[in-house]
């Protein structure tokens, strides 16, 4: 064991040992009610008008470099793969 591990069980055993404390709330604490979906979504509207937007021209333009990509990557995989199917073969001199 290293001396990270054991610390870190020392310390649980020492969590383990004490005794639990009840968790006492603030006087004035406000407690947590929920959003009304009505609410929740007039805020997610308020979020998404701050939201800046691409353009159609700028779309067009990242979704032809993701395509690209892909077909590169693709391409290259399949040419590993080729090759290795290939030497794999000829090593064990199955015919092909």
């Amino acid at each position: 064991m290293n001396r990270q591990y054991k610390r870190l069980m020392q310390k649980q055993e020492a969590q383990k040992s004490r005794s639990p404390r009840p968790q006492v709330k603030p006087v004035g604490a406000p407690t947590k009610q929920r959003t009304k979906p009505l609410q929740f979504f007039k805020e997610v509207m308020a979020e998404l008008r701050k939201v800046a937007w691409p353009t159609r021209q700028e779309v067009v333009a990242y979704s032809i470099v993701v395509l690209v990509s892909v077909v590169v990557i693709a391409a290259i995989i399949f040419a590993m793969d080729y090759v290795f199917t290939k030497a794999v073969l000829a090593l064990f001199g199955v015919e092909t």
